[in-house]
């Protein structure tokens, strides 16, 4: 794998990202999910940067990029789009394929239908829809509000294996790897996952943030949407909602997966690829 990696100032915050294939011309920006880093992006990344330049940032209050001093504010997709389109900018990106999962996927949707419109190419939503089963939003708020911390990294990393199963098989060394680059010590020695918990202030403060079917209505790009076929998120009559409203996406569901396809084997990759090449 190679790659750089890199920090930004994006409407007054410090991003980080790491960029793969930067000598290729057309780009594709690949955003994480809620309380992921960009860094679950490594595998697809390096099967797209033989034809792509591709982008993966950490969103604010995530991985290396800045927490943010204002989270009642900030910690939300309008915001989240806002530094979306300040790093193209700031990277000198005219025209892009967007990769979202999850979350990505959300700030994706809304940047096409918004800020981005006529700049992205095409979107790839990875388990994201723009309706979101409520108990499943609860579920993830359960942990991420409150993050687990253990006292040695092998703890950790078995917490993963568990709260994250729906991802489908990953091997040891992605597991380890997710482990690893999503990991910060806490003043008392502990472990734990490498985000600012207030970041789930959005839906307290943004309640509706992914209520976004007025937004979906407008698209007018082409849409491929993954759905795992055990998702609790995205369900499936929203996923065939998605297919006959809006940009009327192509939705493939992948076997063996909940929320979300961690994106790390050659038939996901295929079915981004086939996508972004048009």
């Amino acid at each position: 794998m190679s790659f750089t990696s890199n920090y930004v100032q994006c409407e007054g915050r410090e991003l980080h990202y790491t960029e793969w294939g930067a000598q290729h011309a057309e780009t594709v920006i690949a955003w994480h999910g809620l309380a992921r880093t960009g860094r679950d992006m490594d595998d697809i990344a390096a099967h797209l940067s033989q034809r792509w330049r591709v982008i993966c940032p950490d969103t604010l209050g995530r991985g290396l990029s800045q927490w943010s001093p204002a989270p009642e504010q900030e910690y939300c997709l309008d915001f989240y789009v806002k530094l979306a389109a300040a790093l193209v900018d700031a990277l000198g990106i005219a025209r892009f394929h967007w990769l979202g999962t999850s979350m990505g996927g959300a700030i994706g949707t809304l940047a096409a239908a918004t800020t981005l419109r006529g700049r992205i190419r095409r979107l790839v939503l990875n388990d994201n829809g723009p309706q979101l089963a409520d108990a499943a939003i609860e579920r993830i708020r359960s942990y991420a509000g409150s993050p687990a911390a253990f006292a040695t990294v092998s703890e950790l990393e078995q917490y993963f294996r568990t709260i994250y199963k729906p991802y489908g098989w990953l091997s040891d060394a992605q597991w380890r790897r997710l482990t690893e680059t999503s990991t910060r010590r806490l003043p008392d020695g502990r472990v734990t996952p490498h985000y600012d918990p207030a970041m789930v202030m959005q839906f307290t403060h943004h309640a509706d943030d992914y209520r976004r079917w007025d937004e979906w209505d407008t698209l007018d790009i082409p849409v491929l949407c993954l759905r795992g076929e055990a998702s609790d998120l995205l369900l499936p009559e929203t996923a065939e909602a998605m297919r006959n409203r809006g940009p009327r996406a192509v939705v493939v569901e992948i076997a063996g997966c909940g929320h979300a396809p961690a994106l790390n084997t050659p038939e996901q990759f295929a079915l981004v690829e086939r996508f972004f090449a048009g």
